[in-house]
């Protein structure tokens, strides 16, 4: 067996073993390269960081509440850094799921993860009753996939929430349907997903193709090059205008809907609605004494309201602003 081999076998092996991750069984993180099989250096920069973080202790659910609510309430650093580093194993751990997609660097990944970490520690509510391992794993996974499908290709393969989400699942949902006994055809794979046809054809060609440059010429002696082929993606003087106007008359009629709105109507509309960092669901809910699930109705009654009002008030309002809250 080659030493590649050898070095994946004992890399799932270790992402077995963290498989585990609570304080009463800590994950064994020895080496996955042992020392004899390298002829020149004793530890690769992996190996060092496997072997310096399992000198961090796990926490128990008590220590981990009583860190959080002073980190929530005192900013205290040192309760900050004892979060992070009994969770650095989490990561790699992780980051051993994630290597299955990203075959580059390994360490890469758990940096990247490590900056979830941080984040995780700053939003955490201890008085959830959430377990901090299973919040900050989203934020681990979430900073993850981000570098993975910044850094996939030249051009950025994932830009939109549907192409995020297309993006590791299409293949599995392909290799399903192969071992059902059927034919991945696009239009099965939009119903399996819960996604348009156009989107899965496109990720399709987005994860299948090279990159190009766009100063590369068409065929071997072609004087000209593929960037003459793209569309002219200018819009002219006419539509410009149009669009500020369009604009224009929106805002005007939503200053004057916002006048018949409620008090708490109007902070929902204001500061979940329309704005650009929507408070959450949960905020609003304890500022107006509701549960969460009433607000997200108000929610839904203001916007179907809105639209029907504009839909009086500006012409062709349908097919003019054919995305507005969507």
């Amino acid at each position: 067996m080659g030493k590649t081999e050898k070095t994946d076998i004992e890399r799932e092996e270790l992402s077995e073993e963290m498989d585990d991750h609570t304080p009463s069984v800590p994950p064994d993180l020895s080496p996955v390269v042992q020392i004899e099989d390298r002829a020149l250096v004793q530890y690769d920069p992996l190996q060092m960081y496997l072997l310096e973080i399992k000198n961090y202790n796990l926490l128990t659910r008590e220590e981990e509440v009583e860190l959080g609510i002073r980190v929530k309430e005192k900013k205290d650093q040192k309760a900050a850094y004892r979060l992070v580093t009994s969770n650095l194993r989490l990561v790699v751990k992780i980051a051993m799921d994630f290597h299955r997609y990203w075959t580059k660097s390994l360490l890469d990944l758990i940096q990247e993860g490590n900056v979830g970490l941080l984040k995780a520690v700053q939003k955490f509510d201890p008085y959830r009753g959430i377990k901090f391992s299973y919040y900050s794993s989203f934020w681990i996974k979430a900073y993850m996939l981000k570098f993975i499908m910044e850094n996939w290709k030249l051009v950025k393969i994932g830009t939109t929430q549907t192409q995020r989400k297309l993006f590791f699942n299409l293949s599995k949902e392909r290799d399903r349907l192969l071992a059902e006994g059927f034919a991945p055809e696009p239009k099965l794979l939009a119903e399996r997903l819960d996604v348009r046809e156009e989107d899965v054809q496109e990720m399709s060609l987005r994860l299948g193709g090279g990159d190009v440059s766009l100063n590369a010429p068409i065929g071997d002696n072609g004087k000209e090059e593929y960037g003459a082929l793209l569309a002219d993606q200018s819009v002219d003087l006419d539509e410009q205008i149009s669009e500020v106007e369009s604009r224009s008359i929106l805002l005007d009629k939503l200053k004057e809907y916002r006048g018949q709105l409620s008090e708490k109507e109007l902070d929902i509309f204001d500061n979940r609605i329309m704005s650009e960092n929507p408070a959450t669901l949960q905020k609003l809910g304890d500022k107006y004494n509701i549960s969460r699930e009433r607000v997200r109705q108000i929610q839904a009654r203001i916007i179907k309201n809105i639209k029907k009002w504009l839909t009086e008030e500006i012409p062709n309002f349908e097919k003019e602003y054919s995305d507005f809250l969507k």
